[in-house]
């Protein structure tokens, strides 16, 4: 698509002169810049960056006591806020090829602004639905003002069986004192390639709890990301993954540790099956300057398939003296003594196998502060998990 043509989509579809420019902008650039880098995991022959001329509205509940709204609407009623926060103070448009191609064809999103001193008792719930017949380019953006605290529940699904990519943008603004739970069961189809990104800036004892299940049936990269600027701040990053049949799965999680006494935990689990691929990048990084700062990770990957290959890379990145620091990872086929003694008590192995991987994905789970979406994310699990034994049988 030419610069002037989605200059004048935008302009038809409403869109304010600064908000277009900022497309106009990411479109010029965008053949210019790199592809993020997902190390050990190559994705360049994928087709990433199709036009996109549809916009899709979402349709949400008012409330009383913060701001929830499509974010085509936020654009025009709260200028101020978008202008400040949009692809500004979390992620950048020009980091890399994807982000660029975010904010030129972003058609779907949701605003979420939570003023200060709120608590909302009870969590806010988003189902995103992707129609396969168009890419989904869907962005979330979340303010937390100061002394805020709620949880934030997202699904996402598709619908339909045609090939189609998904380019899916979280970020979240946590001032001081917020206390943020943000919680994601993503169910892409498997004809869909998908992009997902989601960072939070982190202020002064500010919280945010990432509990991300990828439950992706297509091939996926991913950028999991949190800047802890603010002195005091935390934040705990878990993620659950399941691949099957010939998927390909590349994800980084990355704390960075600016503030001093911040702590950044990451906690990642991932169970592989037949000839998929998947890899696990934990990055904590300790910046100069960021003393008694804490940051450890564990990677784990769970290989049900010798076909299927997985890697599990820690890397720290420590320019501080006055800090903890550590990581574990391994990658390591299924305990043929568990099997053997869950199969000897009269369990099938099918049902044998299941056991074993919830109880190695039970350490993640159990630490996943809300029950709903623990009880979601096991019913996901059991059903991926039934869905890659059968394809896996098939196949041989």
């Amino acid at each position: 698509m030419t610069p002037d043509k989605l200059v004048q989509i935008a302009t038809e579809n409403n869109e304010p002169e600064w908000f277009v420019q900022k497309r106009r902008m990411a479109l010029d650039v965008m053949d210019e810049l790199p592809l993020p880098e997902i190390q050990r995991f190559d994705f360049h022959n994928w087709q990433m960056t199709p036009d996109v001329s549809q916009k899709i509205r979402t349709s949400l509940q008012p409330n009383q006591n913060f701001v929830l709204t499509d974010i085509f609407d936020a654009i025009n009623e709260y200028p101020e806020l978008l202008q400040k926060y949009y692809m500004q103070k979390v992620i950048k448009p020009d980091e890399n090829k994807f982000t660029a191609y975010h904010t030129a064809f972003m058609n779907q999103g949701i605003f979420l602004y939570v003023p200060k001193n709120t608590v909302i008792e009870d969590p806010i719930e988003i189902n995103l639905e992707q129609n396969s017949q168009a890419p989904f380019i869907s962005h979330i953006l979340i303010v937390a003002e100061e002394n805020t605290q709620f949880s934030f529940i997202q699904k996402m699904t598709t619908t339909g069986d045609q090939s189609a990519i998904a380019n899916c943008i979280v970020e979240i603004v946590a001032q001081a004192n917020s206390n943020i739970k943000y919680a994601a069961v993503d169910e892409l189809g498997e004809n869909v390639t998908s992009y997902l990104s989601r960072r939070a800036y982190v202020g002064q004892n500010a919280y945010v709890d990432w509990s991300i299940g990828m439950m992706n049936s297509g091939n996926t990269i991913a950028d999991f990301d949190t800047d802890l600027y603010g002195e005091g701040s935390h934040s705990e990053i878990k993620v659950v993954d399941i691949t099957s049949g010939r998927q390909q799965q590349g994800i980084n999680t990355r704390v960075t540790n600016y503030g001093k006494h911040s702590i950044g935990h990451i906690n990642q689990r991932g169970v592989i099956m037949d000839r998929s691929r998947l890899i696990f990048n934990g990055i904590g990084h300790i910046i100069n300057g960021a003393s008694g700062s804490n940051a450890e990770q564990q990677n784990r990957v769970l290989m049900m398939s010798s076909k299927a290959h997985g890697d599990a890379n820690p890397i720290l990145l420590i320019d501080e003296n006055d800090v903890i620091a550590g990581h574990a990872a391994s990658v390591g086929q299924v305990d043929q003594k568990q099997l053997y003694y869950l199969m000897s008590r009269g369990i099938d192995k099918k049902t044998a196998q299941r056991l074993v991987i919830r109880g190695f994905l039970g350490d993640v789970l159990v630490s996943i502060p809300s029950k709903q979406i623990r009880e979601q994310l096991i019913q996901t699990i059991e059903r991926k998990l039934e869905n890659g034994q059968q394809v896996s049988e098939n196949s041989k």
